[in-house]
This record gives C-alpha cells, structure tokens and sequence, in this order.
C-alpha cells in the first residue's frame, strides 16, 4: 500500500509498507521537495533511520542517520563541470575523497 499526495509547493510525500512473513511491518517515508529528499525507514521494532539530502547548483549533501544515532555525510561538488569531487564522514570519523575529472 502507498499514499501518495501532491501539495501546491510541489512537495510530494509518499509511504509505503512491506509486511514480512512473519506479519512484522515496516514503513518507509519519503518527503520531496525542491532542492531536498527526506527518507525515514522505520523497523518493526520501531527503531529508525533517516536519509536527508540537499542539492542544487551542482552540489549536493547527503546525512544519514542510523537506528543507533551513528551519522555519515556525503557532499559533492562540481557536478556539470569537469571535476567532481566527493567527500564522505563515516560515523566514527573516518574521510574518504574521490575526484573525477572528465
């Protein structure tokens, strides 16, 4: 099952629900709107985790926040240029970057 809705600020939210075989459930929830996405999985237990994401001009910024509070990003730049360049933060501090030139 998904609700859907469309509002006049063209924000479309969207839900969906999958019941596993042993009748658990879990609900994924998605809210768009110009320049960001924002996720939420939440588990049959109840725990959840989020996914937010901001673009434009070429750039973008992704955080990711687990069931047990642990947050990673992404941000890249550059996109539409001849260099991208991505960085990401794990959640125990640890930087990794990559540069694409085209």
């Amino acid at each position: 099952m998904a609700l859907c809705t469309v509002a006049a600020s063209a924000q479309v939210s969207s839900s969906s629900t999958v019941t596993g075989p042993n009748g658990q459930t879990a609900t994924r929830t998605v809210n768009r709107i110009p320049g960001s996405t924002n996720a939420t999985l939440t588990g049959p237990n109840g725990q959840s985790a989020t996914r937010s994401t901001t673009y434009g001009g070429g750039n973008s910024q992704t955080t990711l926040t687990g069931r047990n509070g642990g947050v990673a990003t992404r941000s890249v730049s550059g996109r539409g240029t001849g260099t991208v360049t991505a960085t990401t933060i794990g959640p125990r501090g640890a930087t990794g970057t990559r540069v694409r030139t085209r």
